[in-house]
């Protein structure tokens, strides 16, 4: 299972466009509100999660998605639950993923220390002692897929149909959608 978390203020496309690339490749996904079943991203979207975080079963987690926006990122950073299941994952050996100004949460908790990444500009400061890659759309190190923001959306989304289901899933997936990134 995949769980993409949304918080109030959460970047629309960062979200919306891996869990649907996700999807496209027969993995299930969940997207899960942090404040309840309806949350409104950064320009005003709402979208109807299909949980909340009380319903994450942490069992079958296998990668946790983090989008961006800055108003999603501090909902997610002052929600304790939401930073538990994030170390929960990053415990259990799940694969995580973050985008734009999420990679800081990570960071934050440690878990990027000394390793390379990819975020917004706007947090480069905030990254501790992540390598961080300011030319790079998308870093995997380890577990870990980072990546710079909306714009980073599509390979973002593609990277992780790959880490989970293969290059060539992922290659199918971006000629079925015409992507020539």
């Amino acid at each position: 299972m995949v769980y993409i978390l949304l918080g109030e203020g959460f970047e629309e496309a960062e979200a919306i466009v891996p869990g649907d690339l996700l999807r496209r490749a027969g993995l299930e996904v969940a997207y899960v509100g942090l404040e309840g079943p309806a949350v409104t991203g950064s320009h005003g979207i709402t979208v109807t999660a299909d949980l909340t975080l009380e319903q994450v079963d942490a069992q079958k987690m296998e990668m946790l998605v983090l989008p961006g926006g800055l108003g999603g990122v501090a909902s997610i950073q002052m929600d304790l639950f939401a930073t538990a299941l994030i170390q929960k994952a990053y415990a259990q050996g799940c694969w995580l993923g973050a985008i734009c100004a999420a990679p800081s949460i990570l960071a934050n908790l440690g878990m990027l220390d000394r390793r390379r990444a990819a975020c917004h500009p706007c947090v480069w400061d905030e990254m501790g002692s992540a390598a961080v890659d300011r030319e790079a759309q998308v870093v995997v190190d380890g577990r870990i897929v980072t990546a710079q923001a909306a714009g980073a959306a599509y390979p973002f989304g593609l990277k992780l149909v790959e880490v989970l289901k293969g290059p060539e899933e992922a290659q199918k997936i971006a000629d079925a959608i015409l992507y020539r990134g």
